[in-house]
């Protein structure tokens, strides 16, 4: 873990804290260390080499961080602690992780089973809740306590499994490390991450060098390293803050190919190669392609030659996951998945007027400097009052405001948009007179989650069909690792989506990568239109597009099946 998470791990454990103490404007605090939080954990630079360029200065130009909370962060910085946090932690000594892990469980509730119980950590929940205890709780009845039951068992099989945010930026920078060693041909980060599956176990690394005992130093000896577990000449296998584990294999660099798809996976895929190599008469391993019964190597340098001597077509990673992509690769039939970096505009962006961090002003021009022409302002609507959404009247004056600012910002647009509320019957929570000046309209469910799945479609499906709404933003309502998602009918969903010429999106932020691959794939399929957003609050959010593009890919769609690889024209001009 990065001294940035590790700061960032904190501020929330704060914030959570101080919603449990519930201490007078407990909820405004906690918030503001939530928010900072993101700040330090969306930094793209080291906040401890910043505070040392700059001190104090470069925290309060932070978003979201004030004088208050920069002296939390100096002390943390200059000491490797909080003092306020290791003080909350003694008077309610709870295990913040945990707790925090099971749907449902908010602050107050784990205040209220605490006062009562005196449950700590995950276990005394399962066994208070099986015990029939937890119901005695006040504001926790029966119907909840096997809720919190069933979401527990969703906790623990979720457990081990890190979401590919989290761990991504630590894999990526000892990639690029590995990458720069003197002797290294070449270095990859392998396994789930390099398929870009939503959730990773351990982190894979792949070198291709001749001087295996140098990596192997460097990899054991890093900063992040805990704990070495093993080490041989060529492999190493360790535990890195924050209980990632993590390996390395040093290979010949005419293994380079071979061993970078074997260690890729997925291990279903990877099998059926097997299969089609004993068919060919060959024998294929991290080590090459071979010959049968001989040692003759006839591919194994890169992947391409590997799939080559199969008889395929080379599969992208994102794909391998024996899914019909090998059939479709002895037919040359791969579809040319939507590359990294081809988005051209980001439908749900978030600002200050609700619960972003940034101006609509600072939010545009760092999407403009990430590479995008335009954005959609998506500020949340009144019935989300906890994030404070706008009534109609603000959101035309926000348009207004948007107008003004188009004209300030050269080559770059802002679109008006709104993130609207779907509520319970299916109808909006703003009229469509008001939603009909904008640009462009999303609308989400937020509430009432646990409606049966008739019901939870029918009211997907009302919004779909209301000719206001162009995009149904973030479609089943799942959070990785902690919900799973309202029950809805995707496939109804989707034709819906088709009839109407409503659009459906994947949510980037890595804890959503809403929709699922595989309901992608059925998008993809039914020739669904789709777009593919951040979700920022922020404005280094717009790195997470890269998630929902992996989340794409492994959903087999192309360019064209994603309306926000159009110029803002185009893409006004494909909706309702």
């Amino acid at each position: 873990m990065t001294k940035n998470q590790q700061l960032a791990k904190a501020l929330r454990e704060i914030g959570f804290l101080t919603e449990v103490e519930g201490a007078a404007n407990a909820q405004f605090k906690s918030r503001a260390y939530y928010r900072a939080a993101d700040s330090i954990y969306s930094l793209s630079a080291d906040v401890v080499e910043l505070y040392k360029k700059d001190g104090l200065n470069a925290l309060l130009k932070m978003p979201g961080i004030g004088k208050a909370i920069s002296g939390k962060i100096e002390e943390f910085i200059e000491t490797g602690c909080i003092h306020q946090l290791e003080d909350l932690k003694k008077q309610i000594p709870i295990d913040i992780h945990q707790m925090n892990s099971v749907e449902g469980i908010g602050p107050k509730t784990v205040k209220a089973i605490y006062n009562k119980l005196g449950v700590t950590d995950l276990a005394g929940l399962e066994s208070v809740a099986k015990e029939g205890r937890l119901k005695t709780v006040p504001g926790i009845s029966a119907k909840k306590e096997q809720e919190i039951l069933k979401r527990i068992e969703f906790a623990k099989k979720r457990e081990g499994r890190r979401i590919i945010g989290e761990a991504w930026p630590l894999a990526k920078g000892i990639e690029s490390r590995l990458q720069k060693l003197e002797g290294v041909f070449a270095a990859a980060l392998a396994g789930s991450a390099r398929r870009m599956k939503e959730t990773v176990g351990d982190l894979d690394f792949l070198v291709a060098s001749d001087d295996g005992s140098a990596v192997m130093d460097f990899f054991t000896r890093m900063p992040e390293v805990e704990e070495v577990k093993s080490r041989g000449p060529a492999k190493a296998f360790v535990r890195l803050e924050g209980g990632i584990d993590a390996d390395v294999l040093v290979v010949p660099e005419e293994s380079w190919g071979s061993a970078l798809l074997y260690f890729t996976g997925s291990k279903d895929h990877n099998v059926e190669l097997r299969k089609i190599a004993i068919e060919k008469k060959l024998r294929l391993n991290e080590w090459g392609v071979f010959e049968a019964g001989t040692e003759k190597r006839v591919a194994g340098t890169n992947e391409e030659q590997v799939y080559r001597a199969l008889g395929l077509q080379w599969i992208p990673p994102e794909m391998r996951e024996n899914a019909g992509e090998i059939q479709a690769a002895a037919k040359n039939q791969i579809p040319d998945l939507i590359g990294y970096g081809s988005l051209r505009g980001d439908l749900q962006v978030h600002s200050n007027s609700t619960d972003g961090t940034a101006t609509i002003e600072e939010m545009a021009r760092a999407a403009k400097e990430f590479g995008l022409d335009y954005i959609a302002l998506t500020d949340h609507t009144k019935s989300l009052a906890m994030a404070g959404g706008l009534d109609g009247d603000e959101l035309l004056e926000q348009a207004g405001e948007i107008a003004e600012l188009n004209d300030r910002l050269d080559g770059f647009r802002v679109l008006a948009s709104a993130e609207v509320n779907i509520m319970k019957d299916g109808l909006l929570d703003i009229p469509n007179n008001v939603l009909d000046e904008l640009d462009i309209v999303g609308a989400a469910i937020h509430s009432n989650f646990n409606l049966p799945k008739e019901e939870q479609t029918a009211r997907l499906v009302r919004a779909a069909r209301n000719p206001s709404v162009d995009i149904i933003f973030h479609p089943t309502g799942r959070l990785i690792n902690r919900r799973e998602g309202y029950p809805v009918d995707v496939e109804k969903l989707i034709e819906t989506a088709c009839e109407t010429n409503t659009v459906l999106e994947i949510d980037a932020h890595y804890n959503r990568l809403d929709l699922k691959d595989e309901y992608v794939r059925l998008a993809v399929q039914k020739e669904a239109k789709l777009v593919i957003d951040s979700d920022a609050h922020h404005p280094v959010h717009f790195a997470f597009l890269q998630f929902g593009i992996g989340q794409a890919r492994r959903g087999w769609a192309k360019s064209s099946d994603i309306l926000n690889t159009l110029c803002a024209g185009e893409l006004l001009k494909a909706i309702k």
